[in-house]
């Protein structure tokens, strides 16, 4: 009864797509979960702040309402209830994949999986054996070693997404796209906040000009950034939390109410039994193939694990990958068309090459924008808000890149994916009836 054809380590967007892909392909299918199938996305990621930023989203609009000749009185905000809301809608959609993996026959099992061997599994005493293995375990929350840092009661994503009281200070270490989502909700709850980043910029893959243009916006909201500042200590008393740092005018610091660690993540690769395959390396990550198969045959990794794409949408996609090649489907990866997107108000989104890295490659390019305002719905929809669309082309004006300032950039950002996949010239666009007014339609004014 414990053997499968397939069988899955973890239960996140790469791991619960592989199982429905695979059950939906006539499979037998087992995936194990320690925690909560959905994974951090879905249950302490992606999701939940999406919930929590539209929430804000909408008290930002009550609180500029006259700008669209709309008055709201004395508009409040009562977080308990945003969290609520947020708990609801995770567990909403926890209950809509589980019913989907249900509908599907895939046997699920909750608790810690260990790898015995690439085709032996072991959970609560029970052995399970199968004929391929899928590895989706993810990723955790790094917090570097700062001196003092194990000696503080700071907040990371999870601390952050169930606080119920709003602070009066908040510091951010890091200003990466988790960081900027957290300011950004925190900032329209009235919370006065400060990031401090390492590097010169904030949201540090993005294009340049733009999270320029986007941090601009927030420090006239009240979003203090430190840049290019290396965290050297970090204390806390009864007054709050200082963060010592050092940059190029010395040493200085900051205090705060609340201190959110937001440095990043890294690929979970101990306590499953994941050196019991030696699997080979590529550098510090597991090795794959365009498959998603690694040096072991019958072994793929998808999702954070593999170390080339820590994102949702990216496992999604690898995790079909590896059950096609399991059921004999032509199908391979292709990460030139990666997007990215920071879920701010306005949100900013990116895909293909920079400015920065077709220049760092030495890729022969052109650069091309226009302002959001060439489209009438962006102008209807954002009063006194400016926004770019970008675009990074090849000589023969092939679309290399795209980059967006502006919402809905995050629903934009697909179609300029698609002509980067599809290896589209820029006035290819030009042949598709956009509908009118739509935001989408700046593309075919380039």
């Amino acid at each position: 009864m414990n053997e499968f054809q397939v069988a899955i380590i973890g239960g996140g967007p790469a791991g619960y797509t592989a199982a429905e892909c695979a059950g939906k392909a006539g499979l037998s299918v087992v995936l194990f979960e320690k925690k909560n199938v959905g994974g951090v996305c879905l249950n302490e990621g992606c999701i939940p702040t999406k919930t929590l930023l539209y929430s804000a989203k909408i008290f930002d609009y009550t609180k500029h309402g006259k700008q669209y000749g709309i008055t709201v009185p004395e508009s409040s905000f009562d977080l308990k209830q945003i969290v609520m809301r947020k708990a609801k809608v995770v567990r909403k959609l926890v209950l809509g994949i589980k019913a989907r993996l249900k509908a599907e026959n895939v046997t699920i099992v909750e608790g810690e999986a260990q790898i015995l061997d690439a085709h032996h599994i072991q959970c609560k005493e029970e052995t399970y054996s199968c004929e391929n293995l899928v590895i989706c375990t993810g990723s955790d929350t790094f917090v570097p070693p700062i001196p003092g840092v194990s000696e503080v009661d700071y907040w990371t994503h999870r601390e952050a997404l169930d606080n119920k009281e709003v602070p009066a200070s908040l510091v951010i270490v890091g200003g990466g796209v988790i960081g900027m989502e957290f300011a950004s909700f925190f900032s329209s709850l009235g919370v006065q906040v400060t990031i401090v980043e390492m590097l010169d910029k904030i949201i540090g893959p993005m294009d340049r000009e733009l999270s320029a243009m986007l941090q601009a916006e927030y420090a006239k909201r009240g979003i203090r950034f430190l840049l290019s500042a290396k965290v050297v200590g970090i204390s806390q008393d009864e007054s709050g939390f200082t963060v010592s740092y050092e940059n190029a005018e010395g040493s200085a610091s900051v205090t705060a109410e609340k201190l959110l660690m937001s440095v990043g993540r890294r690929p979970v690769t101990t306590g499953f039994g994941l050196e019991n395959l030696q699997l080979e390396l590529n550098g510090r990550n597991i090795k794959v193939d365009e498959h998603m198969q690694s040096s072991v045959p019958g072994v793929y990794v998808c999702g954070d694990l593999n170390g080339v794409s820590l994102l949702a949408h990216t496992a999604v996609r690898e995790a079909e990958v590896a059950i096609h090649h399991i059921i004999g489907q032509d199908d391979r990866m292709s990460y030139r068309a990666i997007p990215s997107v920071v879920y701010t108000n306005p949100e900013i989104a990116g895909v293909g090459l920079t400015e920065e890295e077709a220049e760092k490659k030495g890729i022969a390019h052109k650069v091309v924008k226009l302002p959001m305002a060439f489209s009438g719905r962006f102008v209807a929809e954002n009063e006194g808000v400016n926004g770019v669309c970008k675009l990074v082309l090849a000589e023969d004006d092939t679309v290399l890149g795209a980059h967006i300032l502006g919402n809905p950039a995050s629903e934009l950002i697909v179609l300029a994916g698609m002509a980067i996949e599809k290896g589209m010239k820029v006035n290819e666009w030009k042949q598709y009836v956009f509908p009118h007014p739509t935001v989408g339609e700046i593309f075919r004014e380039f």
